[in-house]
């Protein structure tokens, strides 16, 4: 315990290079996820050039980044995708992208297949098309289907099946189980976020807090499935789940976006929470010098959490949970599991929230044709 405990300390006060660096490639996308985090549907003309992306690989490969996470948008949109990721891997970045698996034909997975330290996340929201369309669109999953077929007959390994935590999703996580079982995939769940669009369905589509208390007590039972960090806000019921189990924004963890923005985390972009433009001075001088991030690397309050004796469990809960309800920094996570944060909003009675920025979102429903 003092070990991790040390770990967490100076993970807290930041690192040399982030551990993990999210990128969204592009604001394009062909789908419009009723709960996409990034708000992405059309691409941005300022949209970082093949040369200024390949400039970045080099530089976070310079500074020794263990792996890039990118996504979008759909990040397969990009002509240049390919290179890029191909890039990376001569470099040493490993890369891990999310994918809605619309471009992954038997060519794309085969070529996928070929590459090195490349780890692939096909997102789902369902475990059958009824389900998950309702938030991904018409035809969205039998193209997922399609994709996770194309990649089992190419050989790619166990890639992984990604599933945001929904009101409905949580009450399908056996089946969501023997899906990945069915292609020798991993399992890796996300919470849902008010971030982007998601802020518009939260309220609507977050987990109770009963299911939250019985998607813990179903994590805890299977260590082999993924999270990431995304519930460290539920380890308050018990046992940690495995992971960092703190906020890593600005400290281990940070986004880049489709035209260069730095933010402190994927679920904070708001002007707020950006720390500088990789355009101006380059990644790495956004990662050590940036104010927002050196602010973000000093100790933190407990604030209202301070008085409950869970707090070293769940630190306080998601600052983008928090920012995107109305909340402030120093109150409970809205999904507490002990109903703090519920409690925060009814006495606070939020009725004006910040708004994410940018919109890129379209204009007109999308449909996948299932051919």
């Amino acid at each position: 315990m003092g070990a991790d405990t040390s770990l967490r300390d100076r993970f807290e006060r930041g690192l040399a290079a982030p551990i993990c660096l999210t990128w969204e490639l592009t604001y394009a996308c062909n789908l419009a996820c009723t709960h996409c985090l990034s708000s992405s549907g059309r691409r941005d003309p300022k949209e970082l050039t093949t040369e200024e992306a390949l400039g970045i690989i080099d530089e976070i490969a310079d500074m020794k980044v263990f792996y890039i996470n990118i996504g979008g948008g759909e990040p397969m949109i990009r002509r240049d995708f390919f290179q890029l990721i191909e890039h990376a891997v001569d470099r040493r970045v490993g890369v891990k992208f999310s994918t809605n698996g619309t471009r992954i034909d038997r060519a794309a997975a085969q070529r996928l297949a070929s590459i090195d330290y490349l780890d692939i996340q096909v997102s789902v929201d369902g475990a059958d098309a009824l389900t998950n369309d309702r938030i991904r669109g018409t035809g969205s999953y039998v193209a997922a289907r399609r994709a996770m077929d194309n990649l089992a007959a190419a050989d790619f390994g166990p890639f992984k099946i990604s599933v945001v935590m929904t009101r409905e999703s949580v009450e399908q996580l056996d089946e969501f189980e023997q899906l990945a079982a069915g292609y020798g995939a991993q399992l890796r769940l996300t919470r849902l976020r008010p971030s982007g669009r998601g802020v518009d369905v939260w309220n609507e589509l977050h987990p109770s807090l009963a299911q939250n208390r019985r998607l813990y007590r179903w994590l805890v039972e299977r260590p082999e499935v993924l999270t990431g960090d995304s519930f460290f806000h539920l380890s308050a019921l018990g046992d940690p789940l495995d992971g960092l189990n703190l906020c890593g924004a600005g400290r281990v963890v940070c986004l880049i976006d489709p035209v260069g923005e730095v933010y402190a985390c994927p679920f904070v972009i708001h002007d707020e929470f950006r720390a500088g433009n990789v355009r101006d001075a380059g990644f790495a001088a956004v990662w050590t010098r940036s104010e927002l991030f050196e602010s973000l690397r000093e100790p933190e309050s407990p604030g209202a959490c301070g008085s409950c004796g869970s707090y070293d469990a769940c630190r306080g809960g998601c600052m983008a949970a928090k920012v995107f309800t109305g909340l402030e920094m120093t109150d409970p996570d809205p999904e507490c599991v002990f109903g703090h944060g519920e409690a925060a909003l009814a006495a606070k009675g939020v009725v004006h929230r910040p708004t994410p920025t940018p919109d890129h979102s379209r204009r007109v429903p999308v449909s996948i044709s299932a051919r």
